[in-house]
């Protein structure tokens, strides 16, 4: 994506209010300056993480015209939105989204309101989706507490409980995409994608807002469950 450098001459300023605490001020602005958040608007996006994707696939092209897509953590929906734009092709391929949070409908896509660790959340997905995916995605993170080790270990559970899900219905030669953050404690999890899949990335689409400690791990073509059996077997 280009043309980030064309607002920058625009600076919005939100003005000292009673009952507006300094830190939402600064997120008023943050927002309001934004290139990302006005070009979501502009383009129909439902926020700007869109164009996380939209980068991301840019360079490593994972989606593809009729693939069975699953979308952990969707809302608002704007990954959705990308994934059903370059996916559903001709009455090909499906997109399944899923969230505790409501979803307003995004056309050509299936959102479950449903909390992804609920013990029913993986079958309902696969149910939905009518078969193995292609690719998963998540850009799930927890609710933030404020304390960051905290934060970190809790978003870091969800990724790790979004690769078990990947490795467990992906079909050979699948991709599988999620949000972590820096700092540590991931080196259990990129061992076994290293295991699973035939390439891992660390990836950090210029739609991360600088200062960010969001990074993106990439694991590109599953091995499939074949192999481990043979490697099991022998």
């Amino acid at each position: 994506m280009t043309g980030r450098g064309d607002d920058r001459g625009l600076q919005v300023r939100v003005k000292k209010k009673r009952g507006l605490t300094a830190s939402s001020r600064r997120w008023l602005e943050r927002q309001l300056n934004d290139p990302y958040v006005r070009r979501s608007k502009a383009d129909g996006y439902r926020s700007r993480a869109a164009y996380k994707l939209i980068e991301i696939d840019d360079r490593y092209h994972l989606l593809k015209p009729g693939q069975r897509v699953v979308d952990l953590g969707a809302a608002p929906g704007g990954w959705c939105q990308v994934a059903v734009a370059r996916c559903l092709s001709g009455g090909e391929g499906a997109v399944v989204g899923i969230d505790y949070l409501p979803v307003d409908p995004v056309p050509g896509a299936t959102i479950l309101e449903l909390d992804f660790l609920d013990e029913t959340a993986p079958g309902r997905l696969i149910d939905s989706l009518g078969g193995s995916p292609d690719i998963v995605l998540s850009d799930m993170a927890a609710p933030t507490t404020g304390h960051r080790r905290t934060d970190h270990l809790r978003t870091m559970h969800l990724c790790e409980v979004a690769a078990d899900f990947a490795v467990r219905t992906l079909k050979p030669g699948g991709h599988f995409l999620t949000k972590t953050f820096q700092g540590g404690t991931e080196g259990d999890l990129l061992t076994m994608l290293k295991r699973e899949f035939r390439s891992v990335h660390h990836v950090k689409p210029p739609a991360s807002r600088d200062g960010s400690v969001e990074l993106y791990l990439l694991a590109k073509e599953f091995r499939g469950a074949g192999r481990r059996d043979e490697e099991s077997e022998g």
